[in-house]
């Protein structure tokens, strides 16, 4: 399974990044292939609600901005599952990762004729809380939201503070191992994704992180 993890933290070394690594080991350990995207090292410019609210985005699901969305937005489609990694501001999402969700989701939540390039693909969404560790459940809902209008499956939804840090990291790597282990089953008779998350815990003289 191809894992698309994408981050949005300018900290190198803060809680953002631990949390995208420990989603990064998780999938390495599910025996699949995890590309990191940090999108504070691209160039991603706002929405410009083009002509008259519309442009490109609706009538031919691309956007008509030449930067570097051009290239995630592939890397989005060619993606079998996603992780999607946030600080904190405000109680939302990062700038950065609301501009990339304004201009995906109008180029995918357009479509009429034919599925969103995210449409049933599973997304871990993490939201990491590093300051006040307030606003990381409000966050969650507002990334749901969205990956829910891009016709994603939220897998898990997983918030993080600096209290939380140590245990958190380690149900970020075993919700990553229970994605890519996941096979496709019938509806009626599979597990919600709370039951099926986690495989047995390490012992804790063996620790992940």
């Amino acid at each position: 399974m191809r894992v698309l993890i994408i981050t949005s933290s300018p900290n190198a070394a803060g809680l953002t990044a631990a949390c995208g690594e420990a989603a990064r080991h998780g999938i390495v350990d599910g025996h699949s292939s995890a590309r990191v995207v940090n999108l504070n090292g691209l160039n991603i410019a706002r929405c410009a609600v083009c002509e008259d609210g519309w442009g490109t985005c609706r009538s031919e699901h691309r956007c008509r901005i030449d930067d570097d969305f051009q290239s995630l937005h592939e890397s989005f489609r060619q993606a079998e599952a996603y992780v999607v990694v946030t600080p904190v501001y405000f109680g939302e999402p990062s700038e950065a990762l609301k501009a990339v969700f304004d201009r995906l989701r109008r180029c995918e939540a357009t479509r009429k004729d034919e599925p969103s390039a995210l449409a049933e693909k599973p997304v871990v969404a993490i939201a990491a809380a590093g300051g006040s560790g307030g606003g990381a459940v409000h966050c969650l809902a507002e990334m749901e939201r969205v990956l829910g209008r891009l016709g994603a499956d939220v897998f898990d939804a997983i918030p993080v503070t600096q209290r939380t840090r140590e245990y958190q990291l380690e149900t970020i790597h075993d919700a990553l191992v229970a994605l890519v282990s996941s096979r496709p089953s019938a509806p009626a008779a599979s597990p919600s994704p709370r039951e099926e998350r986690r495989p047995p815990r390490p012992t804790r003289g063996r620790r992940r992180h």
